[in-house]
């Protein structure tokens, strides 16, 4: 099964976190393909693809202008409808707003027609409520919380194969 994580990092940490989530979707039998927004995204790729997710850097409380500027613009042409989506973020503060990031690009896919996964807080700990969260400022938490994202991948893969079993 494919997935593809579309992604902005600016200092790097998003992508590592990508990565993470690669790990647990590859775990689960995932095959994974990394597209930063700054660079060309694989339409046809994409259309082979269970699933997408999606990382933003957390800026002012809210996602990156590069993400929301890659839905408004850069994404035409490229088919969402009827793949699995989710969403994670970094940030630098406990604080900061993170939740509002993933929240920002739950509408985007939507509208894209997607099927939006947030990771299951109904599966137990770890509760992932909108999408994971790392945050790099906070202590330990940045390392601490890898499990938890490739908790995620996990669950995200274990979820598009139930509901695309033929993919």
């Amino acid at each position: 099964m494919k997935f593809a994580i579309i992604y902005y990092s600016k200092t790097g940490h998003t992508r590592e976190m990508a990565e993470v989530i690669a790990r647990g979707l590859a775990a689960a039998g995932g095959e994974t393909r990394f597209f930063s927004v700054e660079d060309t995204v694989d339409a046809d790729y994409i259309d082979q693809c269970a699933g997408v997710i999606f990382g933003t850097p957390t800026y002012l409380a809210n996602t990156c202008w590069q993400m929301k500027r890659w839905f408004d613009e850069g994404c035409r042409g490229i088919r969402l409808a009827g793949r699995l989506g989710g969403v994670f973020a970094t940030a630098h503060y406990a604080q900061g707003g993170a939740d509002v990031a993933i929240m920002t690009l739950v509408p985007h896919m939507l509208v894209k027609g997607m099927l939006v996964y947030s990771g299951g807080a109904a599966h137990g700990k770890p509760y992932i409520h909108l999408g994971p969260v790392a945050l790099d400022a906070v202590g330990n938490h940045y390392e601490e919380c890898k499990a938890d994202f490739e908790i995620f991948g996990r669950r995200f893969a274990e979820k598009a194969r139930e509901l695309f079993p033929e993919k």
